[in-house]
C-alpha cells in the first residue's frame, strides 16, 4: 500500500509535543512520524522516538576487515618472493607492522564513513512533506501514513494546534 507524507507545521513546541502524544494515541508506529525543527531541542523533547544508533559497529568491523587483508597482503606478498637476507626469517614482522597500521586505519575510516550515510539514512530518496519556514523557526511534524488515514491524521494534527498542514 502507498505512504503520504503529511506535514503539520507549529509555532510553540507545547503543541508539537501535543501532535506527538496525539500520534502516539492514534495508534501510529514510532518510526512513521518524526519531528522537524531548525532549533536544537534535546532528544525526546517532543516524545518523540529516538532510535539506537549503532555507528560504532561500522569502524571495528573495517578494522578487523583491514587488519585480516594486511596480514594476508603482505604475508602472501613475502612468501611468493622469498628472499632469504643475511640468514633473517622471509616473514619480516616490522615490515609488517606498518603497512597493517595502514590498512586498518584506512578501511577502518572509509566503514565509518559509510557507516555515517547509512546511519543518516542517506541519501534519501522518498518525497516527503516539507517547508521551508522550519528553518526559520517553525516546528514540523512529519507522518508517513498509508493511503486512506490521511484525514485521521490531518486532524489529529490540527486538534493540536497546528497553524498549517501539507501532503508531499
Amino acid at each position: 500500500m502507498a505512504k503520504t507524507s503529511i506535514l503539520g507545521l507549529y509555532e510553540d513546541p507545547e503543541d508539537g509535543a501535543k501532535a506527538m502524544d496525539g500520534l502516539h494515541a492514534a495508534g501510529m508506529d514510532p518510526n512513521d512520524f518524526d519531528v522537524l525543527t531548525g532549533t536544537p531541542y534535546p532528544e525526546g523533547a517532543f516524545g518523540e522516538h529516538v532510535p539506537q544508533h549503532r555507528l560504532f559497529r561500522f569502524p571495528v568491523f573495517g578494522a578487523m576487515v583491514g587488519f585480516t587483508l594486511a596480514i594476508l597482503f603482505t604475508a602472501a606478498t613475502q612468501l611468493a618472493w622469498p628472499i632469504a637476507t643475511g640468514g633473517k626469517p622471509i616473514l619480516a614482522l616490522p615490515a609488517m607492522l606498518i603497512i597493517t597500521y595502514e590498512l586498518t586505519m584506512l578501511s577502518a575510516v572509509v566503514m565509518t564513513v559509510v557507516g555515517i550515510l547509512f546511519e543518516s539514512r542517506l541519501p534519501n530518496f522518498s518525497a516527503a512533506a516539507y517547508d521551508t519556514r522550519i528553518t526559520e523557526g517553525l516546528i514540523g511534524v512529519v507522518v508517513s501514513v498509508e493511503e486512506g488515514r490521511e484525514s485521521e491524521i490531518e486532524a489529529i494534527l490540527n486538534n493540536a494546534g497546528a497553524m498549517e498542514t501539507k501532503r508531499a
